[in-house]
């Protein structure tokens, strides 16, 4: 049996593996680029997921809007989601949200950690219909239906969940540290 130290040091080697992943970089670069793109035409970056990944959502577009002054939402209030699941089914209650919510010049961000998440994918498929730029964030198989519905997809290669999630969630504060650092050198 593995002691928990060991655990823990093991654990931990698989976060720094997965996180400077030159691939995801480049990618995390282009994302920080259309963030910015996005905010200067007027429009938001709309970020939606289930579970663990909307707190994550919710984070990231409370810090991209307040410390980056890039304007984002997400659509996590309770009375929303059970209106629009219960009028258009749980399966589409995300991509009905975006329908109505986005602007032409929005950026639509996804994350689920399995990429299986039906109301994540047919929101793709909804964003795809209104021409808006897409990003995803999955993990687990490589044959997710989500890895490929994006403009820019970032993909974990990991089956635990919150090694998928907390990944997700470091890339994306990431780009708001690259923008806010940007910012601070061009005051």
């Amino acid at each position: 049996m593995q002691s928990s130290k060991d655990y823990l040091v093991e654990y931990l080697k698989t976060y720094n593996y997965l996180i400077v992943d030159l691939v995801a970089i480049n990618n995390l670069v282009k994302i920080k680029s259309l963030f910015q793109k996005t905010s200067k035409q007027g429009g938001k970056i709309i970020f939606a997921g289930n579970g663990g990944s909307a707190a994550m959502a919710s984070h990231v577009a409370v810090d991209l809007t307040k410390n980056a002054s890039i304007r984002a939402v997400t659509f996590n209030e309770y009375d929303l989601i059970t209106t629009l699941a219960n009028d258009y089914g749980y399966e589409n209650w995300i991509s009905k949200a975006i329908e109505l919510y986005h602007n032409p010049k929005d950026t639509i961000v996804l994350i689920s950690a399995s990429g299986q998440s039906l109301n994540v994918i047919n929101a793709a498929i909804k964003s795809k219909e209104l021409g808006l730029p897409i990003i995803t964030f999955s993990g687990m198989s490589p044959q997710n239906p989500l890895r490929n519905q994006g403009d820019i997809n970032l993909w974990i290669d990991s089956k635990i969940y919150n090694i998928v999630e907390m990944t997700h969630h470091i890339w994306l504060l990431a780009i708001v540290d690259m923008i806010i650092n940007e910012n601070e050198f061009t005051k």
